[in-house]
């Protein structure tokens, strides 16, 4: 495990450019043996560093069920896997990052994504099913990336989305028999 942060510049230092975790663990990455390098999320301060070390060991933990994962690899992007696996972490950032914002945005925009992923990625036969012009799926496809920032048209994505869809849902039942 390391954990890899970042110092202000003094005032009388230039700034520089600030690299991205990600940057920085590519070029530590031949300090590293073999196998996966999973990444947990930025963090504000070192005390916030247990959440996203717990995020990047329960990626690590199931990262070779991602046949072509990139090394390295963001614990976020292995969040279908976490989930899966019963990492709680991922199902409640699942809920929280994808199903409750389209779900507070538009009962419309979460349906158009069931209709969409549900269909085989098919616009036309979303819009079919919806009862609407593929346009509008288009429209609506491309607002679900804003309000969210992953896209459905992607197949790796399209999996993250199917399965906070499928979460979120369970949640929602789980709530309404309480």
């Amino acid at each position: 495990m390391l954990v890899i942060g970042r110092v202000d510049p003094k005032d009388d230092e230039e700034p520089r450019a600030a690299l991205s975790f990600i940057e920085i663990a590519r070029q530590l990455e031949s300090g590293f043996g073999t196998g996966h390098l999973v990444l947990g999320h930025e963090v504000p301060s070192l005390v916030d560093a247990a959440r996203s070390a717990r995020a990047a060991l329960a990626g690590f933990a199931v990262a070779r069920s991602w046949r072509n994962a990139p090394r390295p690899v963001l614990a976020d992007d292995l969040l279908p896997e976490r989930a899966l696996a019963g990492d709680p972490l991922a199902r409640a950032t699942l809920i929280a990052r994808i199903y409750e914002p389209l779900k507070a945005h538009s009962n419309e925009l979460l349906q158009t994504l069931w209709a969409y992923l549900d269909n085989g990625r098919s616009l036309e036969a979303t819009a079919r099913e919806l009862f609407v012009h593929a346009n509008t799926v288009r429209y609506r496809l491309k607002r679900i990336s804003e309000i969210i920032g992953w896209d459905a048209t992607g197949a790796r994505e399209a999996l993250i989305l199917q399965t906070a869809l499928i979460i979120g849902s369970i949640a929602d039942t789980g709530k309404k028999a309480e």
